[in-house]
């Protein structure tokens, strides 16, 4: 397992961009798969954004051509960049990890949890 920290959340008004980070602390983060999942207000988690180690990434259609999920090896961070936020956007963003080489997008797959970051979107 890695830990996990993230950061950039905070208030936007729609149409607006934010890009979240997550840091990885730990041995072997080239051979890990990354999403980003959320959880709106009384909502259940919700799947977002996943990337493997070929950078590889599959999105919910929801915010397809709007976020871009990336990695950066070197720095053993994964990023979020989310541009044209909606009202709709707001929750609080989860980034998680599992050591594996496909895109994965079930949260019950991921073993390592960041600590979660809000995101609210003002209309």
């Amino acid at each position: 397992q890695v830990q996990l920290d993230e950061s950039g959340g905070g208030l936007v008004q729609a149409g607006g961009s934010l890009r979240l980070s997550c840091a990885a602390s730990g041995r072997g983060f080239r051979s890990y798969a990354f999403a980003w999942f959320r959880q709106g207000p009384g909502k259940e988690l919700e799947f977002v954004a996943a990337i493997n180690w070929s950078d590889s990434a599959h999105y919910i259609d929801s915010v397809k051509g709007r976020f871009t999920i990336s990695r950066d090896n070197a720095k053993s961070t994964v990023y979020l960049q989310m541009n044209n936020l909606k009202p709709e956007d707001t929750a609080v963003y989860y980034c998680a990890a599992v050591r594996a080489a496909q895109v994965i997008t079930v949260s019950s797959a991921y073993d390592s949890w960041g600590q979660g970051t809000q995101v609210t979107v003002s209309s």
